[in-house]
């Protein structure tokens, strides 16, 4: 684009609905769609132009003219920065109304399809501290607003412990408070931060890949009790057990505390080896009886009690009755799959990687189920036409993939399969209204259910119950 291009100012649009990532919609004089970041449905703004396509513009609001009346006044000081919680400007029963629009419209005009029921979209009965997990960020060279450079000041210690800025991975926000995580999360973090600039240790240096503090995680469980998963880019073993003993000493809510020494390029702790330091290493999680060991690297849903609320969901949809064979495609720690597992006669998941499938195994040993089994691989290389050989024939089958959706080879397994009923769990409506097209000609949608994981977000799942034709 033009230096020209990039200076355009599209004046007084209306911004009427909400689109895809959060961006709010408009429209010019002329009919032209114009996606704006920065704002909200309701207000009227000025936008400037940062690309422009043949159908629409991308466009950030630069001035706004008359506020919507869905405007809220953000929490968090750090709103419109860290970029965690872009809605937190949006009231909630407003979030949810466009959540709900954006899961119908998407199954109707990607999905094609006429005559299903929407039901009422599930809040979150938590829209603030609602995350189970977080993790945050060590850099010596925290990031500086607009402000702060031009004011020439000499900020001195720019040691910060926080999130990465969207788009510019090795500038780190320096978190004074986040509304995601209960107490003592903020407490716990800022403590670990004043600790370690008070005795000098190393923050890590992202550009130059050397330091000493990498990264800092927090976990917990229903029950209050927490696990701390520290990265350290070296070893220094004073620096390192004294820290540990004053996060133990000052947070007695800690019950495991573990770590990793990472050296590598990048923070993913899945290829590291986790040293226990304290406690048992992992902590248990127990929904609705059922007991789940959750471990550093475990996957576990971020929004428990919510995600509680979509399997519930899921079962209810599934009408599973106790001579039911069902198959749980992507089925990660096998959670979905141990809650149909109490009411069906036999479950077979699936799921492409190993640690998961190895809890899975685990939870069903844990939790006294017989009648469920569990396989790895990638999805379109195991759901084939000798597995199902080999495997009894499914009388309702259960897919929560990931956000790209399924391989077209799965959908196509699936069809082979035929079973009656089908309950297709997804975070990205647009690419489950897609898989839909592609069913559609032999199951009918006969209802969908969106659901709220991540109050103050974009982000909406959605249930839909397919039955055969």
């Amino acid at each position: 684009m033009s230096k020209k291009k990039k200076n355009i100012i599209l004046e007084n649009i209306k911004l009427l609905s909400a689109g895809a990532k959060g961006v709010a919609v408009g429209k010019t004089d002329e009919g032209k769609t114009v996606l704006v970041s920065g704002a909200v449905p309701g207000d009227l703004v000025n936008a400037r132009v940062k690309k422009a396509k043949s159908k629409y513009y991308e466009a950030e609001a630069v001035e706004i003219l008359e506020k919507s009346p869905y405007r809220v006044e953000p929490k968090c000081v750090h709103f419109g920065v860290c970029g965690g919680c872009k809605w937190q400007n949006l009231s909630y029963q407003k979030q949810l109304d466009f959540k709900q629009e954006e899961v119908y419209n998407n199954i109707k005009r990607i999905g094609g399809i006429e005559d299903f029921e929407t039901l009422p979209i599930l809040g979150s009965a938590e829209e603030y501290f609602y995350r189970n997990k977080m993790e945050f960020s060590f850099s010596n060279a925290r990031w500086l607003t607009q402000y702060e450079i031009s004011s020439e000041e000499n900020f001195g210690n720019r040691d910060a412990l926080g999130f990465h800025i969207p788009g510019m991975w090795s500038k780190i926000l320096d978190l004074q408070e986040c509304y995601l995580q209960e107490s003592p999360s903020n407490d716990l973090r800022l403590a670990v931060k004043k600790y370690a600039v008070e005795h000098n240790l190393d923050f890590y240096d992202v550009r130059n890949q050397e330091g000493f503090l990498r990264t800092l995680m927090l976990r917990q469980n229903s029950k209050g009790e927490w696990m701390v998963l520290f990265q350290l880019y070296r070893e220094e073993k004073e620096n390192r057990e004294n820290l540990f003993n004053f996060v133990l000493e000052k947070f007695p809510q800690v019950k495991t505390l573990v770590y990793a020494i990472n050296p590598k390029g990048n923070d993913s702790i899945y290829d590291l080896d986790i040293q226990n330091y304290y406690g048992e290493g992992f902590l248990m999680e127990e929904l609705d009886g059922l007991q789940f060991k959750i471990g550093p690297k475990s996957f576990f849903q971020t929004n428990y009690k919510q995600a509680l609320e979509l399997y519930r969901k899921t079962i209810e949809f599934a009408e599973i009755s106790e001579n039911d064979v069902v198959y749980d495609l992507y089925t990660g720690t096998g959670t979905i799959a141990q809650y149909i597992a109490k009411k069906a006669k036999y479950v077979i998941g699936i799921e492409s990687v190993q640690e998961a499938i190895n809890a899975a195994i685990e939870h069903a040993k844990l939790n006294g189920l017989e009648n469920c089994e569990f396989h790895c691989g990638d999805m379109k290389d195991v759901f084939t036409e000798e597995f199902l050989a080999n495997h009894p024939k499914a009388d309702v089958l259960v897919t929560d993939p990931p956000r790209d959706g399924m391989h077209q080879k799965v959908v196509e397994q699936i069809l082979k399969l035929s079973p009656p009923k089908i309950v297709y769990v997804s975070c990205n409506s647009a690419t489950q209204a897609r898989d839909l097209a592609l069913m559609k000609e032999h199951y009918n949608v006969v209802k969908i259910l969106p659901v709220d994981m991540f109050p103050q977000t974009h982000h909406v799942e959605n249930i839909a119950l397919l039955v055969k034709k």
